[in-house]
């Protein structure tokens, strides 16, 4: 059956960095999009990143030229590097499988189908 789990999370000092990883089976993971998306205490899930099939990347506002999404199709694997990390980044992060062939891929939340269980990132000093 279809399985996403993420792993990766932890507790960091502003500035800090953390890599995510998503790991997928189940399906063919070069044949899907993956979004990572995060809910923090109190607010809705949000889009943070996600990657199509040809690598065409996403990212929110909030995280461009601090996060990093790549994918390893032979290690089944989906990667959410995360540098210079703020307070505000802190939230449980999922990762998603989108629920069509991903050739593009959104923050839309009905457009994935699958997701992990989540993987709790803190940054506080």
């Amino acid at each position: 059956q279809v399985q996403l789990v993420e792993s990766g999370g932890g507790l960091v000092q502003p500035g800090g960095s953390l890599r995510l990883s998503c790991a997928a089976s189940g399906f063919t993971l070069d044949h899907y999009a993956i979004g990572w998306f995060r809910q923090a205490p109190g607010k809705e899930r949000e889009g943070v990143s996600c990657i199509s099939i040809s690598d065409g990347r996403t990212y929110a506002e909030s995280v461009k030229g601090r996060f990093t999404i790549s994918r390893d199709n032979a290690k089944n694997t989906v990667y959410l590097q995360m540098n210079s990390l703020k307070p505000e980044d802190t939230a449980v992060y999922y990762c998603a499988k989108s629920r069509r062939y991903g050739i593009t891929c959104s923050f839309r939340r009905n457009e994935y189908d699958y997701w992990g269980q989540g993987t709790q990132v803190t940054v506080s000093s």
